[in-house]
């Protein structure tokens, strides 16, 4: 069953139109990277997906008893975000903000659940750490903690290898594969096409041209062929 529905849908900014007639959806267990040429609005769709944004026209209907806060997300890294003078712990239980209503503290289980993707994501040790000392590729497995614990059904990512060296970029890619295995339904946005088909199950291209479809149908097709040569033409520069 469709964990999102997206009809018909529009989005830009002050009556600019960025995107325009998308159609696309999401199934649980799905694995889909957006992608697209800079300023194509992916982020923009991104934000429309967690309700921060509303839509010129078109709708985006949720399934599967998905609810607006039962969705994990993983934002761009900012300066701000790296220099956050808060413990890894504190960080990790703030996934569950959305969820505790006025209740002014975590649950025992919430803690044993932001234990556990903790241990999920390699970090038990540096719970008491503060977060702004951690190195990127910490600092990221920190905030796929967070949003691990504000869902069980649909992480969003936003560019999130995005700076980190290839070595710890490998390893997050495989982390989010394994959750993605695991039963998560995962929307990344990348600028990396190589990585998006090597990873995903479908694959939404946005942009000048626009396609949806499964990872295979997006290598035969004339725009991901195009993309991908450019993008292997740009690394052997």
């Amino acid at each position: 069953m469709a964990l999102l529905t997206i009809q018909d849908l529009a989005l830009g900014y002050d009556g600019h139109v960025i995107v325009d007639s998308l159609n696309f959806h999401v199934n649980a267990g799905d694995y889909l990277c957006i992608v697209g040429e800079n300023g194509s609005g992916k982020t923009t769709l991104m934000k429309a997906l967690l309700h921060l944004q509303e839509p010129i026209s078109g709708q985006i209907v949720m399934g599967d008893g998905l609810k607006r806060n039962e969705i994990g997300y993983l934002p761009q890294m900012t300066v701000v975000q790296k220099d956050f003078p808060a413990s890894v712990k504190e960080i990790v239980l703030s996934g569950f903000q959305g969820r505790c209503g006025l209740r002014p503290f975590y649950s025992r289980e919430e803690k044993q659940i932001a234990d556990e993707n903790m241990e999920r994501m390699g970090i038990s040790n540096l719970g008491k750490h503060c977060y702004r000392d951690l190195s990127g590729g910490q600092q990221q497995r920190v905030l796929l903690a967070r949003a691990l614990c504000a869902t069980r059904k649909l992480l969003l990512l936003d560019e999130p290898v995005s700076g980190l060296d290839p070595k710890v970029t490998a390893e997050l890619y495989s982390l989010i594969a394994e959750l993605n295995q695991e039963g998560i339904t995962v929307i990344m946005i990348s600028h990396d096409i190589a990585a998006a088909v090597r990873y995903a199950s479908h694959v939404l291209h946005i942009g000048g041209s626009v396609f949806f479809g499964t990872k295979n149908e997006y290598l035969k097709s004339d725009i991901g062929r195009f993309y991908l040569a450019q993008q292997e033409g740009e690394k052997t520069v």
